[in-house]
């Protein structure tokens, strides 16, 4: 009978060696200081955390252009990167690995948080929804359509974010193309209706995704290098005619570039057939999937070969040592939803760990 690897054995992604399959998910905390300097109060946050086999930061904006929530930290400016420095130094001496998400929200924003200009998109489209800025709830407006000769410069704060990435000492990057961000926005052609080189078929509505992912490539090397997708997201307006396709092409593209993973979460805003199975066929490296699992439903997926690892989300948030509570099956924390983004020491580093 074939042995099947379980959630807890270790995993050689790329040249990297992770003590389990677990995964801390990429949680926005809104925590960060002036600036968009990270909290120091996040170097106990990561390191309490270090025992998944790999954490996945917050998104972390690669330019001041692609801000669009209250306190969320950036990987662009040399204040960002010094901040980054202390929790990935940290995470390391704790025998931790992490990797830095990147991310440009596009039109998931507000003029408040870029003194009155409007947020950009591939197409000047107002999603439905709203955001929170220093006033509070605030309707999402239309957004500045990009212009061509612009989208080489997106490229460039992706790849430069790369950049500040590796010289905070990160072990890799993740980007983020999922959940109706910038990215995702160009792939989707519910979001994307341009008539140049980057709209249109699904080959140009790749483009620019598959442009960065190549820039980023440059700085890290492929392996070291994680691509984020959410094919059944349809909040804030994000749809797309045909799913199937428009998913099928980028998990193909990204595995010709041997990207050393695809995240792929199914979770919030979900509807339809899962994607998940026909992306695992259409991507050889390794498959992290994301949407409501628990310990014996990811250790299910990992040994039914649905996936090499499993991201879990408000599970990390609420118990520092997920992987000693699943593994033991003790009971776990419950989660305080009240200071998921705001609250400062409480409801971050405040959780108790087994003793």
């Amino acid at each position: 009978m074939k042995a099947y690897p379980s959630l807890f054995k270790p995993l050689r992604l790329g040249s990297l060696e992770l003590q389990n399959r677990m995964v801390m998910a990429p949680m926005t905390r809104s925590r960060a200081l002036e600036g968009n300097v990270p909290n120091p109060l996040a170097v106990t946050y990561y390191v309490q955390r270090a025992s998944a086999g790999l954490l996945i930061t917050e998104a972390t904006q690669v330019s001041s252009q692609g801000v669009g929530y209250i306190r969320t930290p950036g990987i662009h400016s040399p204040e960002q990167v010094a901040g980054w420095k202390k929790i990935v130094d940290a995470v390391h001496e704790a025998g931790g690995k992490i990797f830095a998400q990147l991310w440009h929200v596009g039109r998931m924003s507000h003029p408040d948080f870029h003194d009155g200009v409007l947020p950009v998109a591939p197409s000047a489209l107002q999603p439905d929804g709203e955001v929170f800025t220093t006033r509070g709830r605030t309707r999402l407006v239309t957004p500045r359509a990009l212009e061509l000769y612009e989208l080489p410069g997106i490229v460039e704060q992706f790849r430069h974010g790369a950049a500040s990435a590796k010289a905070a000492g990160f072990d890799g990057v993740e980007l983020h193309g999922a959940n109706g961000y910038l990215l995702d926005q160009f792939l989707r052609d519910g979001s994307n209706q341009r008539t140049d080189a980057y709209g249109g078929s699904i080959q140009n509505r790749a483009r620019l995704p598959l442009e960065v992912a190549e820039a980023v490539i440059q700085v890290w090397g492929a392996e070291r290098v994680g691509y984020r997708l959410s094919p059944t997201f349809n909040m804030y307006s994000m749809s797309d005619s045909n799913p199937v396709e428009t998913f099928s092409y980028i998990s193909e593209q990204l595995s010709q570039l041997r990207l050393g993973y695809l995240h792929v979460t199914e979770q919030v805003g979900g509807q339809g057939a899962r994607i998940t199975p026909l992306l695992r066929e259409k991507f050889r490296g390794a498959l992290i999937v994301n949407g409501g699992y628990g310990a014996e439903t990811g250790n299910e997926a990992i040994a039914r070969g649905e996936a090499d690892l499993v991201a879990y989300g408000v599970p990390f948030l609420a118990n520092p040592d997920l992987p000693q509570r699943y593994q033991s099956g003790s009971p776990l924390n419950t989660a305080d939803r009240a200071t998921f983004f705001a609250g400062e020491e409480k409801g971050y580093i405040d959780y108790p760990a087994l003793r």
